[in-house]
């Protein structure tokens, strides 16, 4: 299972490329184009998954390697993380495939393993002294986008599909920013403040207000704000969530 973890995160960047290259389908962002909505980001906060495929295929090294090898936490979320990394690996063909009800499943998948991974990692009392930046970063990374890209999605589902009025999309992305709101903060907390998982997610809602504060349709200045306050929230809670386990995974990591 550490093999596939391993070889998992590799594929991912792999994919990735081929994927923005044309290999499956037009690339992802000419996709997005095609489907315009209130909680798209700007393009270049596209950008993080450089960051993101670059830890995990450091993790996956790690994980893999050395006295880690025998780390029964590791060994516990290596499933999780495993799936979670193949599961992004599908998702971003399937996206350009056309295939978005498909795709909104994988992504969602690929979210809940690896907050699981990320939730035990939180939890382990006996984790080895370079765990948190080798492993609780990468996975906490990765989770923290995917929670932003899933609803990104579920907003473009609705209106690949019509679902709901293209003409005034706030109503609808109103009740997605709220959904959003929830899983952010549920998820933030659970993690007693976790900086990776809020700061990536926090990227993403930044470029959200970006996008929206400058596209001038109708809703898009709402939306802006709604981005930008959840952003605020977030980082406050993670603030006052450190302040409060003083001693918790970032200086105690015995």
């Amino acid at each position: 299972m550490r093999l596939l973890v391993l070889l998992f995160a590799i594929a991912m960047p792999v994919v990735g490329w081929l994927t923005e290259h044309g290999s499956f389908g037009p690339p992802s962002g000419a996709v997005s184009a095609h489907f315009p909505n209130l909680l798209l980001p700007s393009g270049y906060a596209f950008a993080i998954w450089g960051v993101i495929f670059l830890f995990d295929v450091l993790y996956g090294i790690w994980q893999a390697t050395g006295e880690r090898r025998n780390d029964a936490t590791l060994t516990h979320i290596a499933p999780w993380t495993a799936a979670g990394f193949a599961l992004t690996t599908a998702w971003m063909p399937l996206f350009s495939m056309g295939l978005y009800w498909l795709n909104l499943l994988v992504i969602f998948g690929a979210l809940a393993c690896l907050l699981r991974a990320a939730f035990v990692l939180t939890d382990d009392k006996q984790r080895l002294p370079q765990q948190w930046l080798w492993a609780w970063t990468p996975i906490s990374l990765h989770a923290g986008w995917l929670s932003l890209a899933a609803f990104v999605n579920i907003a473009q589902v609705v209106v690949a599909y019509r679902l709901m009025s293209t003409d005034d999309m706030l109503p609808w992305s109103l009740a997605i920013f709220l959904l959003l709101a929830v899983l952010l903060l549920w998820a933030n907390h659970r993690m007693r403040g976790n900086p990776d998982y809020a700061g990536a997610a926090t990227w993403g809602l930044l470029a959200v207000y970006v996008m929206q504060s400058n596209w001038g349709v109708r809703g898009a200045v709402a939306a802006s704000w709604c981005a930008l306050v959840l952003a605020v929230a977030l980082v406050g809670q993670t603030v006052w969530l450190r302040f409060k386990h003083r001693g918790g995974w970032v200086t105690d990591p015995a």
